[in-house]
């Protein structure tokens, strides 16, 4: 199987005042495209930062990282946003949709920085918002919609242009337990039926369980990478 993803002795500090303070140590890491991947640690461990060098928000400060073959370690800013808004979706606790814009209009967001016609972005939008059963909300607000069903449209936005990649960051840190097991059901779907590489960030034992790998930091190193338990 492909690897989707793979790091090389990826190190990242942070510069306070010239002082660097180090918050990963070498991190190797390989991730097949159709994987479902949860990585767990506590708070500082520098898991959050290892989820923001995978979703190229931020670059490490050494070592090399391979997204779908290209080496991101070695791209310019915007190849690197081109890269991202092509092969990655993001679904976060927050839900971050705007709050101004209907359902299908964040849906179709990704859709207008990929250049894709606003035919096609309507047309693409309704079909995602219909898989996640929520058609009849395409013209609903945000603040119309309760927890659960603005996380499906944050998943639905993420689906957007396609991806290969999902990375969700404490999906579920924001619902109750139904609507948590509702949105990890539906993570499960799109990995198994779609084939898309599922990479979720909880602190949660009972939400990481639906992942088939768990991956745990502690300290900037990755302490376990196996199955789930």
């Amino acid at each position: 199987m492909q690897s989707l993803i793979k790091l090389e002795n990826i190190q990242k500090s942070y510069f306070i005042e010239n002082t660097p303070i180090p918050v990963l140590h070498g991190i190797d890491l390989s991730i097949s495209q159709g994987e479902f991947v949860a990585i767990m640690g506590h708070s500082g461990s520098g898991k959050s930062t290892l989820m923001n060098i995978l979703g190229c928000l931020d670059t490490s400060t050494s070592g090399n990282y391979y997204l779908n073959g290209e080496n991101v370690s070695q791209l310019s800013p915007n190849q690197v946003a081109n890269l991202r808004n092509r092969l990655i979706g993001f679904v976060f606790q927050g839900f971050n949709l705007l709050k101004r814009m209907t359902a299908l209009e964040n849906v179709t967001l990704p859709m207008l920085y990929a250049g894709i016609s606003k035919t096609e972005q309507k047309k693409r939008g309704l079909e995602i918002l219909k898989q996640m059963g929520l058609e009849k909300h395409a013209n609903s607000l945000p603040n119309q919609m309760s927890g659960g069903q603005q996380q499906r449209i944050a998943i639905a936005r993420s689906l957007a242009n396609h991806p290969p990649l999902i990375l969700a960051d404490e999906p579920t840190g924001n619902l109750d337990t139904k609507t948590s097991d509702d949105i990890m059901t539906l993570f499960t779907e799109l990995n198994k039926n779609q084939g898309i590489t599922v990479i979720l960030v909880t602190h949660e034992p009972d939400i990481a369980r639906y992942a088939q790998r768990m991956i745990r930091v502690m300290d900037g190193r990755i302490t376990y990478d196996g199955a789930t338990t």
